[in-house]
């Protein structure tokens, strides 16, 4: 029999070999899933896993998905790591995006090309005022920051419809919920002739080798992590939990607004109410999958903006639903959960000790 026992102190190794191995445990019941609806699972992991990077295009689509979830999940390890639990990035995400898209349609003809500096900053400002206002009810009311930014995710899909089926409707889109195409100035300059990777995939690596700086090389990195880890010894320091609650959350809401401004300025280039499309919550899988580590996360995007397009792909090659990709990340994170025992824990094999029999006589 198999027994887990405690290790005397957390495996190192097991640590980053987690992640790898919720992967193959992932591919492995990807292909049971495969066989069980009667497709041919060398497909289905081809257009998992082989397509999104054959060609120059391919990897201009995968950088497209993967910005958004990148930008979103370094935001969201600071608050990880700080123990401020932002659940509500998505609502950041969509404010971002009606925030850059207010400023966008104020675009015309004559618009010099600042205005894309303009939309990126209001971007990032709109996901600081929706994060700020989880801050200022935990701060003040100490209201519990998951079920308030959670809450308010809703709360911006709602604004966001308000807004396209309302004033910033477009009165020549033949009655469809949407606004006016932006301007062409207000486009996010692309990087490569023919493909739509634009500037956001550098915005999204230099956040993270900032991201890195930030936590392993600044006092206020040091001091939102001691937070997290141990608050009392962060009080005898002199570390202050309320700066550290606000600037998580202030950090977070800023990533996320900014890849809301990169996605209705770039591929999307109007609003419209399909703008959520749950990268906000795929974040937060990307976040852990990379360790809450900036690089870590670089791949752990990558990874699961191929399991978007594979969803994709699977939808119009195979005849598999959309939702497969959702099914993919829900196993890989409920994968990293189950590997992550061995962090803590080793197995070891017990030999079973055999049950002695009485075989004595009644009444002797």
């Amino acid at each position: 029999m198999f027994k887990l026992e405690p290790r005397p102190q957390a495996s190192r190794l097991w640590t980053y070999a987690a992640p790898l191995l919720a992967l193959l445990v992932t591919v492995a019941v990807g292909v049971a899933l495969f066989i069980a609806l009667g497709k041919d699972p060398v497909k289905g992991l081809q257009v998992f896993f082989w397509e999104p990077i054959k060609s120059s295009y391919a990897l201009g689509e995968l950088t497209m998905k993967a910005t958004p979830l990148l930008l979103i999940a370094l935001g969201l390890a600071v608050c990880f790591r700080s123990n401020v639990w932002n659940i509500g990035a998505e609502g950041q995400f969509v404010m971002g995006a009606v925030a850059a898209g207010g400023i966008a349609l104020l675009a015309d003809k004559s618009t010099g090309t600042w205005i894309v500096a303009a939309v990126l900053l209001a971007g990032v400002l709109g996901g600081m005022l929706w994060a700020g206002i989880v801050a200022l009810l935990r701060d003040r009311f100490n209201a519990n920051e998951i079920l308030v930014s959670l809450m308010l995710v809703y709360i911006a899909t709602l604004v966001l419809g308000y807004l396209v089926y309302g004033p910033w409707k477009d009165p020549m889109g033949y009655n469809f919920p949407q606004s006016k195409l932006f301007e062409r100035v207000t486009q996010i300059p692309k990087l490569v002739a023919g493909s739509r990777m634009n500037i956001g995939v550098l915005l999204a690596l230099l956040g993270a080798g900032l991201l890195w700086v930030f936590l392993f090389r600044t006092r206020a990195g040091f001091a939102l992590q001691v937070g997290g880890l141990a608050p009392a010894a962060a009080r005898y320091a002199g570390f202050s939990s309320r700066r550290a609650l606000w600037t998580a959350l202030l950090i977070s809401g800023g990533a996320a607004g900014l890849a809301g401004a990169l996605e209705v300025a770039g591929p999307i280039g109007q609003l419209t109410p399909y703008v959520p499309a749950g990268y906000g919550f795929a974040a937060i899988i990307v976040a852990f999958v990379g360790r809450l580590h900036p690089v870590g996360m670089v791949f752990s995007a990558i990874l699961m903006s191929m399991f978007y397009i594979g969803g994709e792909l699977a939808q119009s090659r195979l005849g598999l639903p959309k939702a497969l990709s959702g099914v993919f990340q829900g196993l890989l994170l409920f994968a990293l959960l189950a590997c992550d025992t061995l962090i803590a824990y080793r197995i070891r094999w017990v030999a079973a000790r055999p049950v002695a029999l009485n075989t004595g006589k009644g009444g002797q």
